[in-house]
C-alpha cells in the first residue's frame, strides 16, 4: 500500500492555462500601456502592476500550494481580483474615449480566441489585420487602432478570468474534500501508526 507523500508535486504553474492566458495579457498590457497610455501617468503603472500581479499570484500559489493549499487559494483568488481590475481599466479607455467596448457575441471575440495566440506579437498581429479590415485607414466602419487593441486586450482578459474561476472552484473543493497540508500530515501519521514503517 502507497502512501501520500507529505509533500505533493508542486510549482509546476508554467503548465497551467491560467498561468499562460495571463503572462500573455501581462505582455499585451505592456505594449497597450507603452503605446496607448500616458507613460507617466498613475493609471500605467495601475493597468501594469494589476496584468502583473494576475501572473505572480498564480506562480506563488502554485508554489505555496505544498505546504497550504488555503495559501494557494488565497493567492488564486488575488490574481483573480487583479485581473478584474485590469478588465475595469480597459473598459474605462474605452469609455473615456467614446470607443466602443465590443460585446460577447460579436463575432470577433470568437476569432481572436479560435487564433490561440501564443505571445503579444501575434496578438499584434491580429490586431493589425482586424483593423485592416475596416478599409485602408480603418475608420470606414469607426473602427480605430486604440479600440481594435483595448477590446483584444479585454477578449484575453476575459479568457483568463473565466479559466480561473474554474481553478478557484476546483481548488476550493479540493480544499473541502482533501484538507489541507495539516490534515495530509495528520492522515500519513495515522497511516504510520496503524501499519508501520
Amino acid at each position: 500500500m502507497s502512501i501520500e507523500p507529505l509533500i505533493p508535486l508542486h510549482g509546476g504553474y508554467r503548465n497551467l492555462k491560467t498561468f499562460q492566458v495571463s503572462q500573455l495579457v501581462y505582455d499585451v498590457t505592456v505594449r497597450f500601456c507603452d503605446r496607448y497610455v500616458e507613460k507617466r501617468s498613475r493609471t500605467h503603472d495601475q493597468m501594469v502592476q494589476a496584468a502583473r500581479s494576475g501572473v505572480q499570484n498564480i506562480a506563488e500559489g502554485s508554489q505555496a500550494s505544498a505546504t497550504s493549499k488555503k495559501t494557494e487559494l488565497k493567492l488564486t483568488g488575488v490574481a483573480r481580483a487583479s485581473l478584474e481590475e485590469l478588465r475595469l481599466d480597459y473598459e474605462d479607455f474605452l469609455r473615456q474615449r467614446g470607443l466602443p467596448l465590443w460585446d460577447r457575441y460579436d463575432p470577433r471575440w470568437k476569432n481572436l480566441i479560435e487564433q490561440r495566440c501564443e505571445n503579444a506579437d501575434q496578438v499584434a498581429h491580429w490586431v493589425k489585420e482586424e483593423h485592416g479590415r475596416h478599409g485602408p485607414h480603418g475608420q470606414e466602419s469607426g473602427t480605430s487602432l486604440p479600440e481594435v487593441a483595448a477590446n483584444a486586450a479585454l477578449i484575453l482578459v476575459s479568457v483568463a478570468c473565466s479559466l480561473l474561476d474554474r481553478q478557484i472552484a476546483s481548488l476550493g473543493k479540493a480544499f473541502e474534500t482533501e484538507g489541507g497540508f495539516t490534515e495530509r500530515l495528520y492522515r500519513i501519521r495515522s497511516t504510520y501508526k496503524r501499519n508501520g514503517p
